[in-house]
């Protein structure tokens, strides 16, 4: 418990809203070590009464089994792993369960969880949009509230990145495809009472993730274990942290009380402004224009937004600056356009 000693010595007097066991795979922990982690915050910190505290989990009967027992150590929402309800996709994306265990685990977990969210990758290797509609259907049948839903995009230096710039693979949809099976998606959704509140992440009113709201909106936060990242203040200050990916390193560096040696760097108020736009807009209810421009040195010019505004991109009501739903698959333009 060394880190969380060591941040509450420079994050005192402040109010734990949301904790999420994250990364890897953190339902492997025993319920010990649960209870430790959570007990220690507990004595560190105050802890609101509306604490969401969440743990990603595999769909597997190995992670299943100790899911009684992760609610009775405080854990109170769950977010699975499933990423696809097709067998022969399953193994292209290199997953280990079945679309039965992974029903089969869901489950088990609505019978201990009020809250379950699990996420799904569409646009996937030959996926027709009827094969997602149909998909995506079950998937709103099965679900209590929350549903991620991501396309498969192909990032460099992954073993998705390798085969693409090899030419291995094939099937994949054109732009336009894309924007179809993204169009699809939202019209599904809305429909069933699950429309996005970030471009992602669709949830009934009440069932967001209010830990992943604190990335998009800009509150600080710690990042504690290995590989993690976190946005903390320190006299005026915002600085961002970023601890050993390594585990073995990691816990080396704890052990010594050498929390010191993580990465940490202060962020200017330009950086902060262009995170702050960078992760908002992906939010449905946008950004506050007057929150950027004290962060900034400079606004952003009024021909710029007038142009976006113009183009049907976004709004701009009382300093809330957000994306319409035609200008939401085009975010990333949006964003270089504001930040030129």
């Amino acid at each position: 418990m060394n880190s969380l000693n060591y941040w509450a010595k420079r994050q005192p007097n402040r109010e734990i809203r949301s904790i999420f066991f994250g990364g890897g795979t953190p339902s492997l922990m025993t319920e010990a070590a649960v209870n430790e982690i959570l007990n220690t915050i507990s004595k560190l910190w105050t802890c609101s009464s509306k604490l969401e505290i969440s743990l990603e989990a595999n769909p597997t009967s190995v992670e299943s089994k100790k899911f009684k027992s992760f609610r009775t150590s405080g854990i109170n929402r769950l977010s699975m792993g499933i990423q696809a309800l097709n067998d022969n996709d399953l193994k292209h994306l290199g997953r280990l369960h079945t679309v039965e265990e992974a029903k089969y685990a869901f489950n088990i977990a609505k019978k201990y969880f009020d809250r379950v969210s699990f996420d799904l990758m569409y646009g996937r290797q030959h996926q027709t949009l009827k094969d997602w509609e149909k998909e995506l259907l079950t998937a709103i049948d099965m679900s209590v509230g929350h549903l991620s839903l991501y396309q498969l995009t192909i990032e460099k230096h992954t073993p998705f990145g390798d085969l693409f710039a090899k030419g291995k693979l094939l099937g994949l949809p054109e732009d336009d495809t894309s924007v179809e099976f993204y169009n699809l998606t939202q019209n599904i959704c809305n429909a069933n009472d699950l429309p996005a509140y970030e471009i992602s992440n669709h949830a009934k009113r009440g069932h967001e993730c209010q830990h992943n709201i604190t990335y998009w909106k800009g509150i600080p936060f710690l990042g504690v274990g290995p590989g993690a990242h976190g946005r903390v203040d320190i006299r005026h200050k915002r600085y961002l942290t970023e601890a050993p990916s390594n585990p073995e390193v990691w816990l080396d560096q704890v052990q010594k009380e050498r929390m010191q040696l993580f990465h940490c760097e202060s962020l200017t108020n330009n950086e902060q402004a262009e995170e702050y736009i960078i992760m908002g807009l992906r939010l449905r209810e946008g950004v506050n224009l007057s929150n950027y421009n004290k962060l900034a040195k400079f606004k952003i010019p009024e021909s710029i937004i007038n142009e976006l505004i113009n183009d049907d991109l976004i709004t701009l009501d009382n300093q809330i600056l957000a994306t319409t739903e035609y200008g939401k698959v085009l975010t990333n333009y949006i964003i270089r356009k504001l930040l030129c």
